[in-house]
């Protein structure tokens, strides 16, 4: 199977990288990027065939992966618009309904849209997929082996969920970022170097993941275990519910999912 990229940013990196690590033959993947500096990188670090522009070749492919900013997708997309075959399309790109990205490839809809965050860059990502009704079950396969490259997936049974994936998975790293800064703040108000404040942040961070991971109960459960009547942690969180930050959160997540909605709307009236 022949995969071309079209675009050569970070998130096509990691997907390279991840296939290329579970031994995906660099002589079947091809870059469509027209940044120098790009295409040197990909050809340096993994061996792939980068070209500045759609050619022959880079259409001579089973599936292109459209790894370019929502921004500039349409005129991407024309160079290839109209000469498609049975290729998969497989989309990167938050914001784009599968629709719209039909009718800018000239009518060709057998696509999968998904959301992969930014964790894919070191393998740990989490990525949401949809597919159009016209794709069969191997090239939803095609599809999951791809992104499951940089980490899990999971299938959405309606595209217009794909707004709450990107609210989710999409933004949350900026979610859990903005949390660990407020820890590192803290820990250097009480006396710590940025060093220190950074690791006991981060590391309380990713261990405390990693036990919910792990753990059949539920977060909830997994709260109240850590939280002892009339101690340090419920002074915290009485705080927090004082200053209604769960409802903080969950208003953020559905602003989120609003813009994200706005946005498909603004690209697609293009």
């Amino acid at each position: 199977m022949k995969i071309t990229f079209i675009g050569g940013g970070n998130m096509a990196n990691a997907l390279i990288g991840g296939l290329r690590r579970q031994g995906y033959s660099a002589a079947a993947i091809q870059v469509v990027e027209p940044v120098e500096e790009l295409r040197a990188t990909l050809t340096d670090t993994y061996g792939v065939r980068c070209t500045p522009q759609v050619d022959a070749a880079a259409l001579n492919c089973e599936v292109l992966v459209l790894a370019v900013k929502p921004q500039v997708m349409r005129d991407a997309l024309q160079p290839i618009a109209g000469k498609l075959k049975d290729q998969l399309i497989i989309s990167i790109a938050a914001g784009l309904r599968m629709d719209v990205l039909a009718r800018w490839l000239g009518g060709h809809r057998r696509i999968v849209r998904t959301m992969p965050n930014t964790p894919a860059l070191i393998q740990a990502g989490i990525t949401g997929l949809c597919a159009d009704t016209s794709v069969d079950a191997e090239g939803r396969n095609t599809a999951e082996k791809i992104l499951s490259a940089v980490g899990r997936t999971l299938w959405v049974d309606d595209e217009a969920k794909m707004d709450a994936v990107t609210a989710l998975s999409g933004s949350g790293p900026g979610y859990v970022f903005y949390f660990i800064e407020a820890m590192e703040r803290s820990a250097m108000e009480l006396g710590f170097d940025a060093a220190t404040a950074r690791l006991f942040a981060v590391e309380t961070f990713l261990g405390s993941a990693k036990l919910a991971e792990s753990s059949s109960e539920s977060i909830s459960t997994l709260r109240h275990r850590v939280t002892s009547k009339g101690g340090t942690t419920a002074a915290a969180l009485e705080s927090f519910m004082a200053d209604g930050i769960a409802e903080a959160i969950h208003r953020g997540v559905l602003a989120a999912e609003a813009r994200g909605r706005e946005l498909c709307d603004l690209l697609g009236a293009e």
